[in-house]
């Protein structure tokens, strides 16, 4: 890294006072918790892996030490399974985040695609989208997300870290029972199956093999199914 990159003393100091915060705020929490899942001790677990994961990159990038802490995979942190033996229902639930870095190339994609709705009409609406968030209400309402997560490049779009959750049920939810909020209220012993996909697992790969340099993603599959 170069002496440009590297981050300040005092930014490491800064990144070693927020880990001293995230450890009061996380005993705080366990010390209130309500029950083994309390959301609130979860959220300060995360906050305080957060902070030592960046104090520890601070600290490798300007004085080139690491720490001896050891963040707990999603693996030691998601209770056992106790779902239903033999589900009825599975629910597939999955997150990919995506970075903005060419947003003339997504409005680009997104006009060729209103150009093609109203072709018929003579041209494109009066109401054709020229920013970015209806860029992407344009391309997210034409393609699958399979089909923009395979063509993210064309979409002036850069792949970040994906998730995939398959959570087990007895019965099948009724028609618009969960629209309103779909993302909560998930039982985290009812995940049958869990794969993450990160760049992390490239470096952690990396130090093990020193093979495979040339890999961008390594599929984690976290809690019951083997590689």
């Amino acid at each position: 890294m170069s002496d440009a990159a590297q981050p300040t003393a005092a930014e490491v100091r800064a990144a070693a006072e927020a880990i001293k915060t995230a450890l009061d705020r996380h005993l705080a929490a366990v010390e209130r918790r309500s029950g083994e899942d309390d959301p609130a001790v979860l959220e300060a677990f995360n906050q305080l892996a957060a902070a030592a994961e960046a104090y520890d990159e601070l600290l490798y990038d300007r004085y080139d030490e690491v720490t001896p802490f050891e963040i707990p995979s999603a693996e030691e942190s998601l209770p056992p399974y106790a779902g239903p033996e033999e589900p009825n229902a599975i629910s597939v639930l999955i997150r990919r985040d995506y970075a903005v870095v060419e947003p003339q190339r997504l409005l680009a994609q997104a006009q060729r695609v209103e150009a093609a709705e109203y072709e018929a009409a003579g041209g494109l609406a009066e109401d054709a989208e020229g920013t970015v968030p209806g860029a992407l209400g344009i391309l997210f309402g034409e393609f699958e997300p399979d089909e923009i997560a395979s063509r993210h490049k064309e979409f002036g779009l850069e792949e970040g870290d994906s998730t995939l959750w398959v959570t087990a049920a007895d019965e099948t939810p009724e028609a618009g029972e969960w629209l309103d909020a779909p993302f909560e209220h998930i039982d985290a012993q009812g995940v049958v199956c869990r794969f993450d996909v990160s760049a992390v697992f490239d470096d952690e790969d990396d130090e093990e093999t020193d093979e495979d340099e040339d890999l961008e993603f390594v599929e984690d599959e976290v809690q019951g199914v083997e590689r």
